[in-house]
């Protein structure tokens, strides 16, 4: 027996209970863990909230985007028992039973090694959030944004993708600077390592031009909506986006102008499908890049199958600051 977070939904109704389960109850997999520590992320907290559509699997449902877990059986050669492994992505927590349980069966396609210097509570406090971030570092990159080109933006700072982005890019020498609503959050992003904030209006008020002052070498979108079509508006030659979130808006309303006349580009960043070879090389690059001390900072806490729900409303209204991690064990 092991508890797992159950979320139901009828026509009237959600809820989001602990219960206990059976290994009999898992969904199919060729893999079997114990899982070690889960975290809550944005899409997490609309998942267990239903304010937005991200189960699609069939109710009851185990929601969880991201796990750590120790093998425990296995029915194919390159996975074995004993081995700890991360899977964040591939319809976890969406699709397939996630990992706000005590155990989880899952596809060894899916799954990658912890990489050496990490613990599992480690994995997690990165997670999807600071895979995301390091995906959405590296495209900035490929894209030719170096430190020496200028100020790349962060936007949604303060949350787990921002604020791990914040810290990776000032830890490769660019100048960051950080937008976020939240004032409590200054001496916070500066220790990360952001160069100059902003406020989230500054930007979230929409582009006041189809093309304004260029400002920005690269950026790292959290938000969406208003706030993405300000940043392509004011994005310098050459630049690029990476955009990785709809916080404040899943519309885009904007022009061809940054486009053809300063060849920016607008680059999606999907987590959710990366393919594994480059999942693993990302997953090498975050177990180089981010210190203990890093881990440290950015983990906000660590809580309960059962305070999920609540820590949910608290992500959604951002009021949370860095990671949250989930021990189903606690």
């Amino acid at each position: 027996m092991f508890n797992a977070l159950l979320v139901d939904h009828t026509d009237s109704t959600r809820t989001a209970r602990v219960q206990a389960l059976e290994a009999s109850d898992l969904p199919e997999g060729d893999v079997e863990v114990e899982v070690l520590y889960s975290s809550l992320n944005y899409k997490d907290a609309l998942a267990v909230t239903g304010r937005g559509k991200i189960i699609r699997g069939d109710f009851p449902f185990v929601p969880g985007i991201d796990l750590v877990g120790r093998v425990v059986a296995s029915e194919v050669p390159e996975v074995a028992p004993g081995d700890v492994v991360i899977q964040t992505g591939w319809g976890l927590g969406e699709t397939h039973w996630g990992g706000y349980a005590g155990r989880q069966r899952v596809w060894a396609r899916h799954l990658v090694p912890l990489p050496e210097g990490l613990t599992p509570l480690d994995a997690m406090v990165i997670g999807t959030a600071g895979f995301t971030a390091m995906l959405a570092v590296q495209t900035l990159e490929e894209h030719g944004v170096t430190p020496d080109r200028g100020e790349v933006v962060v936007t949604g700072a303060s949350g787990g993708v921002g604020s791990f982005a914040v810290a990776l890019l000032a830890r490769a020498g660019y100048h960051v600077v950080a937008s976020t609503g939240s004032a409590s959050a200054h001496t916070y992003l500066t220790r990360l390592g952001a160069t100059r904030i902003i406020p989230r209006d500054t930007l979230g008020q929409g582009p006041q031009r189809p093309l304004d002052s260029a400002r920005w070498a690269g950026a790292v979108d959290a938000v969406g909506g208003a706030t993405l079509a300000a940043i392509l508006s004011t994005l310098d030659r050459h630049g690029c986006v990476a955009a990785c979130g709809l916080a404040g808006g899943a519309e885009l309303h904007t022009t061809v102008f940054p486009f053809i006349l300063r060849g920016v580009v607008l680059a999606g960043i999907d987590s959710n499908t990366c393919p594994n070879d480059r999942r693993r090389q990302i997953w090498k690059r975050l177990a180089e890049a981010v210190s203990e001390d890093l881990r440290e900072q950015i983990l906000a806490r660590i809580i309960s199958l059962e305070a999920v729900p609540e820590a949910s409303e608290a992500v959604l209204a951002g009021r949370v600051q860095g990671r949250i991690v989930v021990d189903p064990r606690a």
